[in-house]
């Protein structure tokens, strides 16, 4: 398996990324995805599609690339790392839904490969809703605690703590949104798992993400909504724009590897408004919402 981990990771990948992209066709009933292929100057490339005006879907994309070459200088010195040599891999998801009501989901799963001694695993799927219903997060934190358990009892709690830890707007003082998990690095020494174990593991979290959204976009989707609730919308988008523009290591090791920018930046909502000082009127639906960004709220 390990000599072969890179191939079967590729093919595993990629049809995570098809199934995931025929499910939100499904799911939206009118929108297709555009693809398009790009090479890496310097090695690899990867598969953009992108889904647009939509009747659930107002932008999103659904992301598989495979990249290797040389490691710029500055990411080395972050991974603590002798070697320069990498190859990367990866789907990564966001979509923005048309109604505020349907919240916004973010998934990523990765491998990372300098050598035998340097390479792992590390992903995540996190929910950030205009709106903070507690069923639909319950149910979501139920699904990632359910895929958890299955290879580690410890995994859920961990990497729910980590998720509330990274998804954290420094600079508001709140969360991106109500949490999932988050992991990085994870490889045999601080896991416990081989490296068959942590890639389906890995799978297991992409394919939680079919089951977890298209029951929120049932539930929410035919949902009314007014001009105010709209307006709403737009400014929890422009906190996941501050987020990713500030502090995602995605958005920073795409940039800094000379990723494309439009699938780096394709995480960005259509439209978001920033409004000066902007305060919820008490116990609206908007400041029960704001109250619940925080860490460490058991969903589960």
């Amino acid at each position: 398996m390990e000599e072969m981990l890179k191939d079967k990771v590729v093919a595993a990948y990629k049809k995570i990324q098809d199934e995931i992209c025929q499910s939100l066709e499904l799911a939206d009933g009118n929108v297709k995805f555009e693809e398009e292929l790009w090479t890496r100057e310097g090695g690899g490339g990867g598969r953009t599609r992108i889904f647009q005006h939509g009747n659930v879907i107002e932008k999103g994309g659904v992301n598989f690339s495979a990249v290797y070459g040389k490691l710029p200088a500055k990411i080395k010195e972050a991974f603590k790392v002798e070697s320069d040599e990498f190859f990367a891999c990866g789907v990564s998801i966001v979509i923005h839904p048309v109604n505020p009501f349907v919240p916004i989901i973010h998934m990523n799963i990765r491998y990372f490969e300098m050598d035998e001694q340097t390479r792992w695993f590390g992903g995540g799927i996190d929910l950030t809703p205009h709106y903070v219903i507690d069923t639909d997060v319950r149910y979501f934190h139920h699904i990632l605690k359910n895929t958890c358990d299955e290879f580690d009892a410890s995994f859920y709690p961990k990497f729910k703590k980590q998720a509330d830890d990274y998804f954290f707007i420094k600079h508001r003082d709140e969360t991106r949104g109500v949490g999932g998990i988050f992991y990085d690095r994870l490889k045999p020494e601080n896991t416990g798992l081989d490296w068959d174990q942590l890639f389906e593991f890995s799978l297991a979290v992409g394919n939680s993400f079919i089951p977890a959204y298209t029951e929120l976009i049932d539930r929410n989707r035919d949902t009314e909504y007014t001009e105010n609730e709209l307006e709403w919308q737009s400014l929890r988008r422009s906190r996941y724009a501050e987020f990713n523009l500030v502090y995602d290591s995605g958005t920073k090791f795409g940039l800094e590897t000379n990723g494309r920018i439009e699938s780096i930046l394709m995480s960005l909502p259509p439209m978001a408004k920033w409004v000066y000082n902007h305060k919820p009127a008490e116990n609206s639906l908007e400041a029960i919402s704001l109250s619940k960004l925080i860490k460490g709220i058991d969903w589960a």
